[in-house]
């Protein structure tokens, strides 16, 4: 899906101390806050919630449940000023085919959203992952904990939307890798009629790992009907190393296509 001579080389990322990142991510914050216009100003709270069925829970191109269908649900609380949080929960297999205990991931986020100009959003934030009662640390001495935390940054001009993530912790378990970057490359065009495609482009770059950096890549299709969206997606992963992300002799990035429907209310 992704020819070689394309790659992005984003591994400079990964070299950028922590305290540079946490002082840019205090510097958007700082800067959003004081911009009295927000994207999704109002005046009081608002709140909603999703649903979805999954054939396979991809992030960021890695299967989390061992190629099997997920459930998932979602909440989020709009804020005056352009203020949010949220909360997504799923189950996941990954932890267990490791050897190891937690078959959920909750994820609770928070941020802020702004308009820096016509059609041009801000939106800075922080993710936590959880796993509940996991014991990922205590399965190898090459593991931490798979509990992450994250910050992000993404920039929304008309349907494209660059988006940059580091991390604060090691890396979903991966020994000593705190300071870890994401970078997402994610259009949405309006086809009508309720459709939409959605192209991608991911780059994980793993500080201090070099063997687990990848890029992944997908297209989404999507239909509304009456409120339930349809999506099928085609999922790819370019890794340098595919052993580091290999369970029982299986890539858990190999291509395929994903099955979901979503409910919004």
């Amino acid at each position: 899906m992704q020819t070689k001579s394309s790659r992005l080389n984003l591994n400079t990322f990964a070299q950028a101390p922590k305290i540079s990142a946490m002082l840019g991510a205090a510097i958007l914050i700082g800067a959003a806050l004081a911009n009295p216009t927000s994207a999704n100003a109002q005046d009081k709270l608002s709140l909603t919630g999703n649903a979805a069925v999954v054939s396979d829970y991809r992030y960021r191109g890695i299967t989390q449940t061992r190629f099997d269908p997920a459930l998932q649900v979602g909440a989020d609380l709009g804020l005056p000023n352009g203020l949010y949080a949220g909360v997504f929960a799923t189950n996941i297999k990954w932890i267990k085919a490791a050897g190891g205990k937690g078959s959920s991931e909750v994820d609770l986020y928070g941020g802020y959203k702004t308009e820096l100009s016509k059609d041009l959003l801000l939106d800075v934030g922080v993710l936590r992952y959880q796993y509940p009662g996991n014991n990922y640390k205590q399965i190898s001495t090459l593991n931490d904990n798979a509990n992450t935390t994250e910050l992000y940054g993404a920039l929304t001009y008309g349907p494209v939307t660059a988006k940059y993530s580091h991390s604060l912790t090691s890396l979903f378990g991966v020994k000593d890798s705190s300071g870890s970057s994401y970078f997402d490359l994610t259009a949405t065009f309006d086809l009508g009629g309720g459709w939409s495609v959605v192209p991608h482009f991911g780059r994980q770059v793993v500080a201090n790992n070099s063997s687990w950096n990848y890029n992944d890549l997908a297209l989404t299709v999507t239909k509304d009907f009456s409120g339930v969206v349809f999506g099928l997606s085609a999922v790819t992963v370019d890794a340098k190393n595919e052993g580091n992300y290999q369970v029982d002799n299986k890539f858990t990035g190999k291509s395929g296509l994903v099955l979901s429907a979503k409910y919004n209310f």
